[in-house]
């Protein structure tokens, strides 16, 4: 990792949206977002998302979205037909996303030819400057640093939960953070790394989505 500004490396933000851990190894994606960064703010000119077809019928539940279960996906491409476009939009980029490693660990497992650099946890960063905090959701974050009319105005049809607002949402919070580190100074990518890295070949918490939301609450 270079010692260059961390406005200037090519970080893309990353979220999905998936059945859930407790399906293990039947969790599927059901949708995701990707999203360049340039000089530190979500470019939406480049940003690409999609709902994805599971291949099988999703029930409710209360982490998934209404628009993400029953007969809504069967239009959706199948992640083989989006395979390659995931690829290209993130080999060797530096990945962002709040609870990055949980949405690395489903994706690596589906997706094994994708090789980003790096994992950037927006998380993680945030209680490296909170130890005490317990509250570290996206939703309460983007309010507490006041984010979310920012969120709205650049995907104004999106709305928490789905991939392509959970990722901007990390996109616009990543700067607030770095901003709140008791450094005068701006770090560099190898700093921010040492910071908020997440391992590509660590595992993750299997964290399930319910207790996830509830941490929403």
């Amino acid at each position: 990792m270079t010692r260059q500004p961390w406005t200037t490396a090519p970080l893309v933000a990353l979220d999905l949206e998936g059945t859930g851990g407790q399906d293990r190894d039947r969790e599927q994606i059901l949708e995701i977002a990707i999203v360049p960064l340039d000089g530190g703010f979500p470019d939406m000119t480049a940003a690409w998302d999609t709902t994805v077809n599971p291949g099988r019928m999703v029930a409710p539940r209360l982490w998934i979205a209404g628009e993400l279960t029953g007969n809504i996906l069967f239009t959706a491409p199948a992640l083989d037909d989006i395979r390659a476009e995931i690829v290209d939009r993130l080999d060797s980029r530096i990945i962002v996303g709040h609870n990055i490693g949980v949405d690395w660990r489903l994706l690596r497992r589906l997706v094994p030819e994708a090789q980003p650099s790096t994992l950037i946890d927006t998380a993680q960063l945030y209680r490296h400057g909170h130890p005490a905090s317990r509250r570290w959701n996206l939703v309460r974050l983007l309010e507490k640093y006041a984010l979310n009319a920012q969120v709205h105005q650049l995907v104004p049809a999106s709305r928490p939960h789905r991939a392509l607002w959970d990722a901007v949402g990390a996109a616009l919070l990543l700067p607030s953070l770095i901003e709140d580190l008791p450094s005068t100074t701006s770090p560099t990518m190898e700093e921010l790394t040492h910071l908020a890295r997440v391992p590509l070949q660590g595992k993750a918490s299997r964290m399930g989505e319910a207790e996830q939301v509830a941490l929403d609450v």
